[in-house]
């Protein structure tokens, strides 16, 4: 069967959709199902207005943040660890063993370490001249 490939620069949530579905099929095939669902914390200014906030799934028991941000105005008042604590109980609630995370070294790695997360990689140079690293935390190693 042949195939051809198609570069573009336009990302097009329909086609990564049809990307994804036969690594998906897949997947569930090795490991069951994942239970992918979103969990979004939307922090809203006093006019409604999106601000920042958590962006992240639970998928095959873990919770993935993928996105944390807080206005320059909030930072340094705990706002980053409230929204963490919030999104660790809803994990929690949907059955999640733990959660992951990734920053880089000139954002929050000491932000996540503080929250009880561990190193256990990093990609050096990315950006040249920093890192990219990953943090997992399980939730049964918290103490009772």
């Amino acid at each position: 069967m042949p195939f051809r490939a198609v570069l573009t620069d336009v990302a097009d949530d329909a086609v990564l959709a049809q990307i994804v579905a036969p690594l998906a099929q897949y997947n569930e095939g090795q490991a069951g199902p994942s239970h992918h669902r979103p969990l979004v914390i939307r922090l809203e200014d006093e006019e409604g207005q999106v601000a920042g906030g958590l962006w992240g799934y639970t998928n095959f028991g873990w919770l993935y943040v993928q996105l944390l941000a807080a206005p320059a105005a909030a930072r340094g008042q705990g706002l980053g660890r409230r929204l963490m604590e919030q999104a660790e109980a809803e994990a929690r609630a949907r059955g999640c063993v733990g959660a992951w995370v990734d920053t880089f070294t000139f954002q929050a790695p000491a932000f996540y370490e503080g929250l009880g997360y561990q190193r256990f990689a990093e990609l050096a140079d990315y950006p040249p001249g920093h890192s990219r690293v990953f943090y997992h935390k399980r939730f049964e190693a918290e103490p009772a």
